[in-house]
């Protein structure tokens, strides 16, 4: 019973995931979203390729995948409210499951790029300084040498 369950529920994450990958532009939403799509997506459209040909048509996997991506298209059109196709379809959702998640997930990536750009910056310069505290003390730069490349690489 169980492991029924499970399966099934990977059959519409897998389907769905599918069907969000055939629609271009990007649809950031929960994996309960993908895993809801897939599977209604699937009963509908084998529902349908059922009524039409019976319960023995080989059909029913490629209508179960076309239902799921014609919803995925109608969250696009009705949830997002955006286009489907063209240029508009390639842009960021403003509104949808998950989109204000995902921009915080974005955002918070950004800084923490932002300050590991900023600390490996800090260690380069600390290091380059070093570097020429031991060229000084070993007598190769002048005190006026040693002052001036400081002074170009506090600059930078």
């Amino acid at each position: 019973m169980l492991g029924s369950i499970i399966m099934i529920m990977l059959f519409g994450f897998i389907t769905g995931s599918l069907a969000r990958l055939a629609v271009p532009g990007p649809d950031p939403m929960p994996v309960w979203l993908t895993v809801a799509i897939g599977l209604v997506g699937s009963a509908a459209g084998g529902a349908i390729a059922i009524g039409i040909w019976g319960k023995q048509t080989q059909g029913i996997s490629i209508f179960a995948f076309i239902g799921a991506v014609l919803l995925v298209v109608a969250y696009r059109r009705f949830v997002q409210k955006r286009a489907i196709l063209g240029p508009e379809a390639l842009k960021f959702p403003e509104r949808g499951f998950g989109v204000k998640r995902f921009r915080a997930q974005r955002q918070q990536l950004e800084d923490m790029a932002r300050r590991g750009r900023f600390e490996q910056a800090a260690t380069e310069a600390d290091s380059n300084l070093q570097k020429l505290e031991d060229l000084h003390e070993a007598g190769i730069l002048t005190d006026e040498e040693l002052e001036e490349k400081k002074a170009r690489l506090q600059a930078r």
